[in-house]
């Protein structure tokens, strides 16, 4: 209880494992990092057979810092014997299982964090936060970094509905079950649903299932990945979209929902292709339906009965299914353990956090920063991966009081203010 960190990180999804990666070799910071989990784990449900990441290799947790770090994802390839097969290969997006096994390999090789451990609750006394585990101890810092992630989002039409139906990030462990129904929902719109839609289509003629995949988008939209867009992954964007007004920045994340949330678009030529090939044999029984809201659901002896309303029609219509997924995202969650620091920590109007330029959240503008969970005051950039090493190299120089990996200010041809 005596020690004093510099920092304490909370959560270890890929953004704070990637400052743990980038903080190890500084002897002027000293920090820990806390994560409930036993070890490291990343949408361990969604796995499937050659998913990969839409982002390339280089949005690893520190190359885009520094380049020559031992926990970049080449000496991870390297160090496995896999560097020339990667190379041959010649795609730069990695597997998503390989990531999350990229990611348990740099985990492993650090000295400064700490999986099995929960956070109960965080105080400030005599001037540093102490963060308080479920195991008793306590851990003094003069910072936080908060990486604790986005659960799952269940949409309130499902709140409290019976049997068992999953979230996406469940699918792979009870995809068995579901096979074996009669017919099976799809509820959802973006990579993810796209996916397990393409993974169900393709054994649907082996176990015979119904199955149908409604989204409340007007169609099912590709990822916009063209190179211009790509520079709203830049520093200049985020300090354009930080000083527009808060209004302005809540509409455009609405808005935005396709430049990080649709579908690789060679997956939806291919789940095209699979239906036409299914259907050289007759009619396959699957229904794609769009511009459908989910209003209202229930559940009776084994069958979901499943409201939507079509929104350009504004008709209303039924859908009933034995089994039923819900592929509807994740949606930060302000951390419980939190409370005895509330008044410590800024909220815009919207009741969310009042992320700074430098990622802080508190009074101070330099005590407690964020990792992720800031859309609505940093744009798409929040949850890109490839911006993460930006981002952490960030929050060190506000960390340490000087630039110890160097923080880009322009790297885009477009202009995005007048």
């Amino acid at each position: 209880m005596d020690k004093t960190y510099d920092f304490v990180g909370i959560g270890l999804g890929p953004f704070n494992l990637g400052l743990a990666c980038l903080t190890e070799p500084i002897a002027e910071l000293d920090g820990v990092f806390l994560d409930s989990k036993p070890h490291f784990a990343w949408h361990a449900g969604m796995f499937l057979d050659g998913a990969h990441l839409q982002t390339p290799f280089m949005s690893d947790l520190v190359t885009f810092a520094d380049p020559t770090s031992p926990y970049s994802f080449l000496n991870y390839l390297k160090d496995q014997g896999r560097l020339y097969s990667f190379y041959i290969r010649e795609n730069f997006y990695p597997l998503r299982v390989e990531y999350d096994d990229y990611c348990r390999w740099a985990a492993d090789k650090l000295s400064n964090v700490r999986f099995s451990t929960t956070v109960t609750d965080v105080t400030y006394e005599d001037d540093v936060y102490v963060v308080r585990t479920g195991a008793g101890e306590s851990f003094r810092a003069r910072h936080l970094v908060l990486g604790t992630g986005t659960p799952p989002y269940i949409p309130e039409a499902c709140s409290g509905l019976g049997g068992d139906f999953i979230h996406n990030s469940r699918y792979l462990q009870h995809k068995e079950e579901l096979r074996k129904k009669e017919s099976i929902t799809l509820v959802g719109s973006g990579q993810s649903a796209a996916e397990i839609y393409y993974d169900l289509l393709s054994e649907i003629d082996v176990n015979g299932y119904q199955l149908n995949w409604v989204t409340r988008s007007p169609r099912f939209f590709p990822l916009e990945y063209t190179k211009l867009t790509l520079e709203m992954t830049s520093p200049e964007y985020i300090d354009y979209f930080h000083a527009l007004p808060e209004k302005t920045r809540h509409r455009l994340t609405a808005e935005q929902k396709g430049l990080f949330k649709g579908i690789d678009g060679d997956l939806i030529n291919e789940i095209f292709d699979l239906l036409y090939q299914k259907n050289l044999g007759g009619p396959v029984p699957t229904r794609l339906l769009t511009n459908s809201s989910l209003n209202s659901a229930r559940y009776d002896n084994g069958t979901y009965t499943l409201s939507f309303r079509q929104e350009e029609q504004e008709k209303d219509y039924e859908v009933e299914s034995q089994g039923l997924i819900l592929a509807t995202g994740y949606k930060y969650a302000e951390p419980e353990f939190l409370k005895p620091v509330r008044d410590r920590l800024r909220y815009d109007s919207h009741g969310s956090f009042d992320v700074a330029r430098n990622y802080a959240i508190d009074v101070t503008g330099r005590g407690v920063f964020l990792q992720n969970a800031g859309v609505h005051t940093h744009s798409i950039t929040s949850p890109d991966l490839g911006m993460g090493a930006y981002r952490n190299s960030y929050i060190i120089r506000e960390l340490l009081g000087t630039e110890y990996y160097p923080v880009e200010k322009t790297i885009a041809f477009q202009e995005f203010a007048v």
